[in-house]
């Protein structure tokens, strides 16, 4: 695993950063959670992307769920979600009881197409939220998906747990919504190991948001809950990760930006491929760069000739209209997010890699085409 290339790894500082908060937890007795890390890194976060309020979660998972909740979702509402993303945007609806709606995506951008989406709220006017994902960071058009919203009684969440550090027309995606949701997952541009953030500029509602995912308990010296809750809080160790990880976003938003830049003039000009679009709004983090391929090569030769390797690469993501236990739900839309799954395959982007493994990964793709031609 040493000499393997990581589609997208953990990378902590070279200046250790993390290891200087975490040993405070530990020298302080402070591993629960809660304490100065939890704090400290709600406040910088909200700090860093400017917006009021933050509250440290277990997971991104949860952050998205706790907004549902927060937004007033429940038993039977509707949920637009879009339909190209990963499971973790569509389960939170599902917990609770309410009925996810898919929105297929813009080819402009990959993400929810605005067109869809006003389709979807003439069918479905009643609808209570929708989650915009920023896929791959890269950002949703959110002026055109705001301007949909607008005149209907909605709550808008970005799920920009792949987007730290994108910005939106010089906003960061997350902050633009009623809410937003960052994911520090292993594999996110900044990593606690596990965990996320609630981010709102409704003070009330985070606070609330807290109460619940600290099991609801009431201010009462013995143990009482007038609420259900959840066990949704971070720890104070894995906040001083997180704190550690905050302090070299900028660097890390850098390297994704050079490999993406590095695949794109290497790669773009080989026959069928086109790269995940970028609009002049948008400065994204690029947190995994993906392209599209249509012959002479398919997405799954590449994978196979990287993982033969010892390079990992992926799909893009699976619509959820396809997979079995959504397929059930609605679909508005024309069916983009099949076609860019079909074709889509997402490249090594880790923070780590070497100019000389990037170019080995692109020396073996030009072999694909290379040899597509001989034959």
């Amino acid at each position: 695993m040493e000499d393997r290339i990581f589609l997208s790894s953990p990378h902590m500082s070279e200046e250790g950063y993390e290891r200087k908060f975490v040993e405070e937890a530990f020298d302080t007795n402070w591993v629960a959670p809660l304490g100065t890390n939890v704090n400290e890194f709600e406040n910088e976060l909200a700090n860093k992307v400017g917006i009021k309020s933050a509250a440290a979660l277990s997971s991104g998972t949860a952050a998205l769920h706790l907004a549902l909740k927060a937004a007033g979702v429940g038993e039977g509402d509707v949920v637009f979600c879009p339909s190209l993303t990963f499971s973790a945007s569509a389960n939170p609806i599902i917990y609770q009881n309410a009925t996810p709606v898919f929105i297929d995506s813009d080819e402009k951008t990959w993400n929810m197409d605005p067109e869809a989406l006003k389709e979807a709220l003439k069918k479905y006017p009643e609808a209570k939220a929708v989650i915009v994902v920023h896929l791959y960071g890269l950002s949703a058009d959110m002026d055109r998906i705001m301007e949909v919203c607008k005149g209907h009684n909605i709550s808008v969440i970005e799920d920009a747990a792949e987007s730290l550090g994108t910005y939106y027309k010089g906003v960061q995606t997350g902050t633009m919504g009623d809410f937003g949701v960052y994911s520090f997952n292993g594999n996110k541009i900044i990593t606690t190991s596990g965990g996320g953030m609630l981010v709102s500029n409704n003070e009330e509602m985070v606070q609330k948001a807290r109460f619940w995912a600290t099991q609801s308990r009431d201010q009462a010296r013995h143990y009482q809950h007038s609420e259900l809750g959840y066990n949704y809080r971070m720890s104070n160790i894995v906040a001083g990760i997180g704190r550690g990880q905050l302090k070299v976003l900028d660097k890390r938003v850098e390297k994704k930006k050079y490999i993406h830049d590095f695949y794109k003039k290497e790669l773009e000009g080989l026959p069928g491929v086109q790269f995940m679009p970028t609009n002049e709004w948008d400065d994204p983090n690029y947190w995994l760069t993906a392209m599209t391929v249509e012959g002479p090569v398919i997405p799954i030769e590449i994978m196979n000739a990287l993982e033969k390797e010892n390079i990992e690469s992926r799909p893009v993501w699976k619509p959820m209209n396809m997979q079995p236990y959504f397929e059930k739900y609605d679909f508005i839309g024309k069916d983009i997010s099949r076609g860019i799954f079909e074709k889509g395959v997402c490249l090594p982007s880790d923070t780590k890699i070497t100019q000389e493994e990037l170019e080995k990964v692109v020396k073996i793709i030009k072999e694909l085409w290379e040899n597509g031609y001989k034959n």
